[in-house]
């Protein structure tokens, strides 16, 4: 099927042509850097030479460089450059760096206007300072571009908590700037994708020359169409799989209904294919190719969906004037990411009951496996560079080059059965992400009872990685003290056999590995700081905790922020913690029937709300800055228009600043 075969009214709406796009389309992102190296990943739309240069103190550094690219499409070049240094940097060290391209031809490619553009304080091209040892670091999760505020309804813009984090950088000096961007999953929603986002990806596809994808040479459905002639606006759950294996995870929700595998209720524009997974990224990481797109209302659509579409494309357009702030505080700070479930879909990996119905189908398959490319791609690369071989690569660029074809199927089995997406930067405090979504501990009573966050085996490794470190920044997608409440709704409807209704994935929710993960925090060479950040929950919160009984109990904080821009609905919240702080009270007997009895949770406040408040909600990043020894000496939410909030463990705290 070639392009003129399916080419219809929606390709006439790209403005400009690939002779005009910019040599870099998105990035560069500093990803993880160490006193011998720094990484860095950006998307280019041409093959170019590429070339870091790093200055410390206006001298040239010496290194050399290592750059990995995969072509993605006809105008489309995704690279990682690792820069290893000659000698080691110092704590403290500001470096600049600059970009030179060259064509084909060995031309270079003029750059001085872009890299003022991604820089502060009017220098002529970005930087980072090298900071081993973390006395601060901004975190958070969840970012939505069509999501509008319930808090305040009269404004469609409620903030990107990037450009929040960009603003912090632009009034700070060098050396006061956090030392870490913590990015703890939901880097892209590819299960709720508003109708404006979804056709300008459309268009991002034909301009870049991303390939259409078949499901397989003997399955009726093919995703190419998706691409241009049926591309299916706020229809999708229509062709989401429907098979006999998935009943008995549809007949969870309502009487038995037909009900697709993906279990998202927004997911009317869910991204399928490869192409669409990148050009999101995209899209969502850089100003660049919305200059490309054209958002007028595209042809077919019902008058519900024509007011749907108008209603998202005010969201939108406000989510696009923060891009170059997003793209700018990411170009400067060391950048960790993992996933959470809506990088991929909804409930990923929620019960085995989900994870045989899913795998199980070629079409939900394959759908689960490209958003996993476009994690690597995207995000997992940068994490750990080293652990992706020249081979990884190779069979990477394979599956690119003949998608829906067997090579593209043998390297999704490949991701499926890869078990090392966690990670560790060795800074002081070392910084240990989790992956909470590939390495489950399946439950044996029933395929629909919630799977553990992390089996046996992954906790015994996280254990082994924990002991002897004084203090430890531990990255948990979901919270591992959550609000009790919350909890405990999740299990009445766990017990009537729907906890899909409600994502009843907290840590909480499997015997085994809540109590594995208990035992963790008991164990006597643990830390003595931990530190545990995560987001997941569209509401921000704090808690000090300790273990009851224990001479030395080490010192654990859990510390929430979301979303970058997502929130939770507001009086629904303010309900939920009110009779949280009734029913949970310290003096409750609710407490010891909790998995957490053998621990004392005091909860913070934030500042200047009612009296009693627990949980914060607004769009927003989080601020924390660490003493000599690890800890937390404040804990704050940054919100829009120069807002923070900080969080108090009583009212003597108030007293520090």
């Amino acid at each position: 099927m070639t392009m003129n075969d399916t080419e219809d009214h929606h390709s006439r709406h790209v403005k400009n042509t690939s002779d005009t796009l910019p040599p870099v389309v998105a990035g560069p992102i500093l990803r993880k850097s160490d006193a011998v190296s720094a990484c860095f990943w950006l998307a280019c739309s041409d093959d170019f030479q590429i070339h870091i240069h790093c200055q410390r103190n206006g001298d040239i550094l010496p290194a050399t460089q290592q750059v990995q690219t995969i072509s993605i499409g006809t105008n489309l070049w995704v690279s990682l450059v690792t820069i290893e240094f000659e000698s080691s940097l110092h704590e403290g060290d500001y470096i600049d760096y600059s970009l030179s391209l060259a064509d084909s031809n060995g031309q270079s490619v003029p750059l001085d206007e872009w890299h003022r553009s991604v820089s502060y304080h009017n220098a002529s091209s970005p930087g980072f300072v090298y900071q081993p040892r973390i006395r601060s670091l901004i975190h958070g999760s969840c970012r939505k571009p069509h999501h509008r505020s319930e808090i305040d309804p009269d404004t469609v813009d409620c903030g990107d908590g990037l450009a929040v984090a960009d603003d912090l950088l632009a009034h700070t000096e060098r050396k006061q700037w956090p030392a870490l961007l913590v990015m703890s999953g939901d880097q892209i929603y590819a299960d709720d994708v508003a109708g404006p986002m979804l056709y300008a990806i459309h268009q991002i596809i034909r301009l870049l020359g991303l390939q259409d994808e078949s499901i397989a040479a003997d399955h009726p459905d093919n995703f190419s169409r998706l691409h241009h002639k049926d591309p299916l606006y706020y229809t999708r759950e229509t062709i989401l799989p429907r098979t006999p294996l998935a009943k008995s995870v549809r007949d969870q929700f309502f009487a038995g209904a037909r009900k697709p595998i993906f279990t998202s209720d927004t997911a009317h524009n869910h991204l399928m294919t490869f192409s669409e997974i990148a050009a999101m990224y995209l899209l969502v990481w850089s100003p660049e190719l919305w200059a490309f797109v054209d958002l007028t209302v595209p042809e077919g659509l019902s008058a519900d969906q024509q007011q749907t579409y108008q209603h998202e494309l005010e969201s939108i357009v406000c989510f696009q004037t923060h891009l170059k702030k997003a793209r700018r505080v990411m170009a400067h700070l060391p950048c960790a990411m993992m996933f959470d479930d809506h990088d991929v879909t909804d409930d990923w990996n929620l019960t085995a009951g989900w994870e045989k119905s899913a795998y199980g189908h070629p079409i939900s398959k394959r759908i689960i496996g490209n958003a996993l490319m476009g994690y690597f791609l995207f995000q997992g690369w940068g994490n750990n560079p080293k652990q992706f071989d020249a081979a990884f690569i190779t069979r990477f660029n394979q599956a690119i080059r003949h998608p829906g074809e067997s090579a593209h199927d043998h390297f999704l089995d490949e991701l499926f059965r890869y078990d090392q997406w966690h990670y560790v930067w060795e800074t002081n405090p070392a910084l240990v992400v989790l992956d909470t979504r590939t390495r489950r501990w399946r439950s044996e009573r029933s395929l629909h009872q919630p799977s553990g966050l992390m089996d046996w085996e992954a906790l015994t490794e996280l254990q082994r990685e924990l002991i002897d470190r004084e203090s430890v920044l531990l990255v948990s997608p979901a919270p591992i003290f959550g609000v009790k409440l919350i909890e405990a709704v999740q299990k009445v409807f766990t017990w009537f056999g729907q906890p899909l209704m409600v994502d009843a994935e907290n840590w909480m929710a499997h015997p085994g590995s809540a109590y594995a993960l208990m035992n963790l925090f008991k164990h006597p060479k643990t830390p003595a700081n931990f530190v545990i950040l995560s987001g997941d929950v569209h509401y921000s919160f704090a808690y000090h905790i300790e273990v009851k009984g224990l001479k030395s109990s080490p010192d654990i904080w859990q510390i929430t922020s979301s979303g970058f821009r997502n929130e939770f609905p507001d009086k629904l919240l303010s309900w939920f913690d009110r009779f949280n702080r009734w029913l949970y009270a310290p003096w409750s007997p609710l407490n010891l029937l909790t998995k957490r009895r053998g621990m004392w949770v005091a909860p913070y406040k934030p500042e200047k709300r009612s009296k009693g408040e627990r949980l914060l909600n607004g769009a927003g990043v989080g601020l924390v800055t660490l003493d000599d020894k690890g800890a937390p000496s404040q804990i704050t939410q940054l919100l829009p228009h120069g807002k923070k909030v900080r969080f108090f463990k009583s009212d003597k705290d108030r007293q520090f600043d």
